[in-house]
């Protein structure tokens, strides 16, 4: 083993932990980010089967047991498919395929918002002969960016909760 090539390898985490950085996760299930994310109850979002994609993603990463509700997330969502590429018959020939969601993580407890934000994913689909094969592109990709949108509302709780403890965390000398 190259000692030269090893050792700023080795130096990385005490580096890390010089400046603070800390795991998001850190701490397992008891952690107050693993806590929060557990608390939170979706409620039920209107936009047909991208409503029902999101919400059922969302319950999938937030739910961890029978853990009383101490939030709510609220969804409203936008899904809008854009035709881009024109052929010379005009017939579209790529389409783009965006789900934005405008987000509010609600404490229960008082009804304050606590968090108001949105996210977005977005990609491109080709149009293909078959318009059968055209639909299917399309629900994949819904599928895709329902996984996408969830995966970037749930980082953002879990940083909220993150800098939440942060806050009430006692300050060490």
């Amino acid at each position: 083993m190259n000692l030269k090539r090893a050792f700023p390898v080795m130096m990385l985490p005490l580096l890390l932990a010089g400046c603070g950085l800390r795991p998001l996760y850190g701490g397992g299930s008891a952690s107050p980010v693993a806590t929060t994310l557990a608390a939170v109850e979706v409620a039920p979002i209107s936009g047909n089967q991208a409503g029902w994609l999101v919400r059922n993603a969302l319950n999938d990463r937030l739910h961890h047991g029978s853990v009383p509700a101490r939030y709510r997330l609220e969804v409203e969502l936008d899904d809008q498919i854009t035709g881009l590429g024109i052929a010379t018959n005009n017939a579209i020939t790529r389409e783009r395929r965006i789900l934005r969601a405008r987000y509010r993580l609600v404490d229960v407890a008082n009804g304050g918002v606590v968090l108001d934000q949105t996210a977005s994913a977005d990609a491109g689909i080709d149009v293909a002969a078959s318009e059968y094969a055209t639909v299917a592109a399309e629900q994949t990709t819904l599928e895709r960016l329902t996984e996408m949108l969830s995966d970037e509302i749930v980082a953002r709780i879990a940083t909220y909760a993150r800098r939440a403890a942060d806050k009430t965390a006692p300050t060490q000398p």
